[in-house]
Formats: C-alpha cells, structure tokens, sequence
C-alpha cells in the first residue's frame, strides 16, 4: 500500500486525483492540504504518507520549500510535484531543490500511476511530454565535442537493444527484468558504452546512437 497526501490549493484537482486513485487498491490518500505547511502539519500531527503529490506554487510554501523540508525531517517522504507549470529551468530547479519527479496536470491517469509506483520504489521520474520535448531540445543542440567514429566501434545485438530501451525511457530494473539479467549487468553495460562512445552521460549516449543510425 503506498500513502500519498494530495497538496493543492485547487479543491477540484484534488477531489480529481481521489477520483483516479481512488479504484486503485494499491493507493491510499491518507491526507489533504491546501499548502506545503499543512503538510508538515500533518506529519508532525503522526500522519503516515510515503509520497506526496504537490503543486508547485501554492499559498503559505509551495512545493519547492515543502520539499527542502522533506528532505531535512522526513528523508523518507519523497515529492512529486504535479504542475502547469512546463519551463525547463523551473523544472530543472524543482530537482536540484529535492525534488523526486515531476509531472504535468495533463499527464494520463496510467501515467500519473506508473510515476507514482517508480517514485515509491526510489526512482526519479520526468513525465513523458517534458521527456521528449527536453530530448529533443539536446539532439538538435550542437555537440562541441565530436562523435567517434562508429566504423572503430561494435555494437552487439544486446548493446542495441539496451539502447533502444534507454531511448524510449524505460528504467534500469525494467530494462533488466526484460533481459532477464541483474541491475548491475545493465548499469554496467551502459558504462561500457558511455566509455567506448566517449560521451558525457546517459543523455549525450542516447544522442550520439540516434544521430549515428545505431538506433
């Protein structure tokens, strides 16, 4: 069972997420608030809650303090902020302020699901929207380091498929449940390949396959 505490100052997309949720038999909304604060309240008062859905702006503390307060007395307790709000640097704010994921109020209710269940099993999540719209900002941002030359470098048919998985956003566990292999075997493999291709990071890695043809 996974307790969830609704933080908006919006009554109707409250009572919406209850609604969504509420058929759910995995999910529990074990409280309501209006702002940050109340939420603190809340769990000072002995609520228990595993995940708290949290608007970005909101009367009294919005979702960015309420989540530095989190991460001070409730390490535990992690936040989705569910927002309108789509501008890259608020987002990328929103993480390095403690955030867990980030989700826009368009988002479906299985993907409002599905991001809930990743972040409770300790996994960042961005909506799919911001995802792609973030992807395809970097792949059409010039790279001032060149690529190496794909003819020196050999790409197995699990390689390949590990890409195409990164690609499409699928998690390290997903991707290793797929292939019937360990965490590890994956989080190593996708180091290889940052090694071997010389990029930066996971991102630049998905980048350098798309723009090579490798997948």
């Amino acid at each position: 069972m996974i307790n969830l505490i609704l933080a908006d100052d919006h009554q109707l997309f409250r009572g919406g997420i209850k609604s969504l949720l509420g058929v759910e038999p995995d999910y529990h909304i074990a409280g309501e608030a209006t702002n940050g604060r109340q939420v603190i309240e809340l769990l000072d008062n002995g609520l228990e809650a595993d995940i708290i859905l949290a608007d970005l702006y909101m009367p009294v503390m919005g979702g960015i303090e309420l989540s530095q307060l989190l991460k001070q007395q409730y390490p535990k307790v992690k936040i989705i902020i569910v927002s309108d709000i789509d501008d890259e640097k608020e987002v990328i704010n929103a993480f390095r302020m403690g955030v867990d994921s980030y989700l826009l109020k368009s988002i479906s209710t299985d993907e409002l699901i599905f991001a809930i269940r990743h972040t409770f099993g300790n996994e960042q999540y961005v909506c799919s929207q911001l995802s792609r719209r973030f992807l395809g900002r970097m792949l059409s941002t010039p790279d001032p380091a060149p690529f190496i030359n794909t003819q020196n470098i050999k790409f197995s048919k699990r390689d390949i498929e590990i890409l195409n998985m990164v690609a499409n956003g699928h998690t390290t566990q997903e991707i290793a449940d797929h292939l019937f292999c360990s965490r590890r075997t994956i989080e190593n493999n996708r180091q290889m390949l940052i090694d071997r291709t010389g990029s930066r990071n996971g991102v630049s890695l998905v980048r350098y396959a798309m723009l090579n043809g490798i997948i």
